[in-house]
């Protein structure tokens, strides 16, 4: 392996041609947004002051309105780059409507002419109202017009339900969790401009808050140049800016429902021409934070809280900065099962032949995480044609779980949690990064570099608390099983264990041990470099990148990888077509990543973290290639169709497994993975105030072994591919909104629905019969997780207090999960899933219900899974365990507008 030097003496040169070109060009809005200004004028050349000037883009919801100051200047700001349609209106002219595309942050500068007529004859400038984009790249767009519309079904990860909701190629997963395009937690988000590629789920990471997201788009295909680090799905976010916002404008909410949930939340934009603030505080307390193992809800409490401000300040007509700021906390507790009440253990003489055994408590475990994020940006406008970028940011994440304060009671069903389990964890990303565009003509061209370093401490404690486990019971009985009790293999009465490790002695809690310490540290240093230039040739559209990715964490790689797109628009049929193609570097995971690296060469922690032979040793980075073949079309102007056929392989593919019955999950490495699909997405934009939009979507998730690092036991799939926990054959979501249009006495009512379906992920842990006759032994899973999965013999249902040992094929099913045939179960063509579901989701509102003129009070009333399905989301997941959806939930929530 090169070391680091070498890999930066690489590429200096193209290094060195970055920075001296950003010094020629000296030091507008940098990012994801620009902005969209111009004088209107009257067909002498004259200014047309107090004309109204508004931005729409019917697919995404963006609708912007600004009027023209007495210079006939207007300028509309923070504008996601998209296709948009620009109509302007002023008395005595006719109205002027015109399309336009904003591609980079250089913005773009218009001259817009109104021709004197009435203003029922409108002057259409090029094609009016274009639905369809000539992109390369198959992405989503939503705006916070139509979002805040859409029904959410987690309070305290709005932005992850968002994307799952609205992207196609997302399979839904617990606790906030999504995977994108058959890969798990392969996503990365770029807020203004940062990139964040750590997990951003409840159990890693707090999220922005979606009220101070202005908009996203959700990149899922081939990404471009500019994106690296976690690119399966790459959600670029732009927040809420209050420049130009010159009267304080913004709103209080609060909502009470379901299982006690309560939030409240405040934000305020203001500003002026040259600077603006914008600033949301908010939080949730609830009885379910986190998605329980049991439908049931017990022992889910949690709350968070949030801080955002977004502060955008103009030294100079070309000089500005914007920073953001975000401060999150949660608490929240690790859902029970009926398994966690009561538990049974040793309370004397553990190390007698007779251990006494009694009641611990109920298990009790908790986390708290704190977030921390700071990104300062400096803009330079350079000319009408170039903006430059210089950025600095600094995001810490400081996780803490608590064991039980009984450690005895951290005893899970039998080889699920062995050993209570404590951490200190902290993960801080520092980072600057820098970025010139260039727009004129036909090109569009953007270079730019990050170098930044993620430190990493990792503290964490472990002691054993199953008396028979296979380790640390230095005994057996007759049948070979380990005993409770003993110190030593001396004093066996009848054998000793082959299996017992004496290194783990000291840490058995069941025999007055105590726990054991793990520490570990590391900084991992990645530096990238990027070019990327866009060509449009009459109908021809052509994306040209090439990155370059220097990673040196525990281990250390370099990758130079081509992002090419090409889109051609046949303008007659409203039609897109497109190829991508992106070469990627994947870098492990950043949580647990020492732990999982190191832990299996350790002799205490390789039995504790279940290392199976020969899968001990560093994660090692790997790369991808992934192809992309698509098309957009537009029907009369009211349905945009958009599909994508994805194939990505990858060697070196990552994937997670899971510490005891705990949500601390450490990164591990498989030999290789291969992921065909497709995606689609139809919009109807509004039509005489209704709207809709269906996506759709099947990817597999294809892994092959063997497991090449990292802790965790690797499946028994006699080397043969596999379908990994997060595949699913087909999901889809169709959202409907309608609101009574002006005029009707009913006006400002309106609602949403949302039908999502799912297939169902794969269940790999639930038993299967291998023939006709044999009986499936469920001896391996508890009464209370024979419940949980549904089962049922010969007619009778699991109970959390009673089950099975064995069934036979002919008399096994499951109301829950989908198990194959007698004799059919094949871990890639037809692994065990979890059964289909249809989950509907409904809200309906009423804007300004006291009819006020500027302080209006809006009221809507939400419905989570409004038919009480009963379904998982998983079962004994290696990463994830095993969670229920959420059950029917009812929230109010009041909005007073100022």
């Amino acid at each position: 392996m090169r070391s680091i030097c070498s890999n930066f003496l690489r590429i200096l040169p193209l290094a060195a041609l970055l920075i001296a070109t950003t010094i020629v060009a000296h030091a507008a809005q940098g990012g994801n947004a620009g902005s969209v200004r111009g004088t209107v004028t009257d067909p002498s050349g004259a200014v047309v002051p107090g004309a109204t000037v508004r931005l729409t883009n019917a697919v995404s919801g963006l609708d912007r309105t600004v009027t023209t100051d007495a210079t006939g200047q207007f300028e509309i700001e923070n504008i996601p780059f998209n296709n948009y349609q620009l109509s302007v209106s002023a008395p005595g002219f006719a109205p002027l409507s015109q399309s336009m595309a904003l591609r980079s942050s250089v913005g773009t500068t218009m001259k817009l002419v109104l021709q004197v007529g009435a203003a029922d004859s409108t002057v259409t400038v090029e094609a009016s109202g274009d639905l369809v984009e000539t992109d390369p790249t198959f992405h989503t767009d939503v705006d916070r017009d139509l979002f805040i519309k859409v029904p959410l079904e987690s309070q305290s990860s709005t932005l992850s339900s968002l994307v799952t909701l609205t992207t196609p190629g997302v399979a839904a997963d617990s606790n906030g969790l999504f995977h994108g395009l058959g890969d798990h937690a392969s996503n990365s988000f770029s807020v203004d401009g940062q990139s964040i590629t750590d997990q951003q789920s409840k159990v890693f990471s707090n999220q922005l808050p979606s009220n101070s997201i202005q908009s996203i788009q959700v990149i899922s295909g081939a990404p471009p140049a500019e994106y690296g680090g976690k690119t399966s799905l790459v959600i670029v976010a732009t927040t809420r800016s209050g420049q130009g916002v010159t009267r304080p404008t913004g709103s209080v909410t609060s909502s009470y429902g379901s299982f006690g949930s309560a939030s409240a939340g405040f934000d305020l934009s203001y500003g002026g021409k040259n600077w603006g603030n914008f600033v949301e505080v908010d939080g949730l307390n609830t009885g379910r934070f986190l998605d329980p193992p049991e439908f049931t809800v017990f022992h889910a409490k949690g709350n968070l809280e949030n801080v955002f401000d977004r502060v955008d300040y103009s030294f100079t007509a070309v000089d500005s900065i914007h920073v953001d700021f975000n401060y999150s906390r949660s608490w929240f507790q690790t859902p029970n099962s009926f398994d966690n009440l009561n538990v049974q253990n040793v309370v004397s003489g553990g190390t007698s032949a007779n251990p006494v055994y009694g009641n611990v408590g109920n298990t009790d475990q908790r986390s708290q995480i704190g977030t921390f994020n700071i990104s300062p940006t400096y803009t330079r406008v350079i000319g009408n044609n170039s903006v430059f970028n210089l950025g600095a940011f600094v995001r810490r994440d400081n996780y803490n779980y608590y064991p039980s304060n009984n450690p005895l009671a951290d005893l899970g069903p039998p080889n699920l949690q062995t050993a209570s389990i404590s951490q200190s964890r902290t993960l801080t990303n520092a980072a600057v990064h820098s970025d010139f565009s260039y727009s004129k003509g036909i090109q569009t061209i953007k270079i730019g570099a990050q170098y930044g370093q993620t430190f990493l401490n990792e503290n964490d404690r472990l002691g054993i608390v199953e008396s028979a486990y296979a380790f640390s019971a230095p005994c057996v009985d007759a049948n070979g099983n380990p005993l409770p009790g003993f110190a030593n293999p001396s004093d066996c009465t009848i054998g000793a264990n082959p299996n017992y490790l004496p290194v783990l002695a000291p840490y058995d809690l069941t025999r007055g041990g105590s726990n054991y310490l793990f520490s570990g540290h590391t900084d991992v240093k990645e530096l990238a470099l990027y070019a990327e230039d866009q060509i449009k040739a009459g109908s021809w559209l052509f994306n040209l990148g090439l990155r370059e990715d220097v990673y040196n964490g525990l281990t250390d790689a370099n990758q130079t990888q081509p992002r090419v797109g090409i889109a051609y628009n046949i303008k007659p049929s409203a039609t897109v077509l497109r190829v991508s193609y992106a070469r990627t570097l994947e870098t492990p995971f950043n949580e647990n990543l020492i732990l999982s690296s190191e832990g299996c060469s350790n002799a205490v922690l390789s039995p504790l973290l279940a290392c199976a032979p020969g899968s001990s040793g560093t994660l090692q980075p790997g790369y991808r290639n992934e192809f992309h073949a698509g098309f957009q079309q537009a029907v009369s102007k009211r349905i945009v169709v958009s599909g994508e056929y994805i194939w990505k392989y990858t060697h070196n593919a990552f994937d997670f497994s899971v510490l005891g019955n705990t949500p601390i999950t450490f990164p591990i490495d498989w030999h290789n993975s291969k992921i065909p699909g497709y995606a689609i997405n139809v919009q109807v934009p509004e039509y005489h105030n209704f709207s809709a939009y269906v996506e759709m979507s099947s990817v597999a998730a294809r892994f092959f072994p063997p497991q090449a690092a990292g802790a965790g036991a690797t499946p028994q799939t006699g080397g043969q591919p596999f379908r990994i926990d997060h595949d699913e054959k087909f999901n889809e979501t169709t959202h409907l909104n309608y609101q009574i249009p002006k005029g009707s006495f009913m006006q400002g009512i309106w609602g949403g629905f949302n039908w999502r379906y799912d297939s169902g992920l794969v269940a790999g842990s639930v038993p299967f019969a291998t023939d006709n006759t044999t009986p499936v032994d469920l001896s391996g899973l508890t009464f209370d997780q024979q419940a949980q999965a549904g089962l049922t013999c010969n007619g009778v249902k699991a109970t959390p207090t009673s089950g099975f040992s064995s069934c036979l094929p002919t008399q096994y099913t499951s109301s829950l999960v989908r198990i194959p045939a007698p004799g059919t179960e094949n871990d890639d063509k037809n692994p065990p899933r979890i059964a289909p579901r249809s989950l509907f989701d409904a809200t309906v509102g009423k804007d300004n219900i006291f009819h006020a003129d500027r302080f209006k009070t809006n009221l809507n009333l939400t419905a989570i899974n409004f038919t009480n399905k009963f379904a998982l989301y998983n079962f004994l997941s290696t990463f994830s365990g095993t969670h229920y959806v959420t059950p029917r939930a009812l929230t109010a929530n009041l909005t007073f507008n100022f």
